[in-house]
């Protein structure tokens, strides 16, 4: 039965990521009935940075009992849910120029050398990265060089087996609604929502 795994990140309850990703879910679920879904809010119950001794765990096979259980167990449910799911969507909001500390602390659960092995336990999957914006950070655009949001989600779901099927969907110049220096973008961001969503919904199919 396929699954869907969807994890959130922005501190917004009412982000743009958080509709984006909440749209994309509703859309896949009700093409696909019956199927399993599991939601991950990582701003809302967020996950522990790793410590030394789950970095040893997770590094080094033998060292697994340095971690505590209940450190033992956190990664095990991350771990779980991401190879139960067939399709992975992510809420990722532009944070200082990349992904926000928590989804971080998420991802660092995931790395390590068992699933950077070719082929990854994780590969196979579908997975969608809803990326939002509060500027644009395009190719050609004066900022393109600051985009650490994508260029390091790409890496390091490729670097896990999660790149096989992956899929960026962007919404940029979020905060023209917001900013008065940016009123002139309020078309610009609303033609990139509304290219969003129609991305999502052809990609739920």
């Amino acid at each position: 039965m396929p699954q869907l795994l969807h994890v959130d990140s922005s501190l917004g309850t009412e982000s743009v990521s958080r509709r984006l990703s909440a749209y994309f879910a509703e859309e896949w679920r009700d093409k696909h009935p019956g199927a399993g879904y599991v939601y991950r809010d990582v701003a809302a119950q967020p996950i522990p940075h790793i410590t030394e001794p789950v970095h040893q765990a997770l590094t080094y096979p033998d060292a697994e009992q340095r971690q505590s259980p209940q450190e033992r167990e956190l990664t095990e449910a991350i771990t779980r849910e991401v190879l139960d799911a067939s399709v992975i969507v992510l809420g990722v909001p532009m944070h200082n120029f990349t992904i926000p500390s928590t989804l971080k602390a998420w991802l660092d659960r995931l790395v390590h050398p068992a699933h950077m092995a070719t082929p990854s336990p994780l590969g196979g999957k579908k997975v969608v990265a809803v990326l939002s914006r509060g500027g644009s950070y395009a190719p050609g655009t004066p900022r393109e060089a600051f985009d650490y949001q994508q260029t390091y989600l790409k890496a390091i779901l490729e670097a896990i087996g999660l790149g096989e099927d992956l899929t960026f969907v962007t919404a940029e110049l979020t905060m023209a609604n917001v900013a008065p220096q940016m009123a002139q973008f309020k078309p610009l961001a609303e033609a990139s929502q509304a290219n969003a969503y129609e991305t999502l919904e052809k990609l739920a199919q």
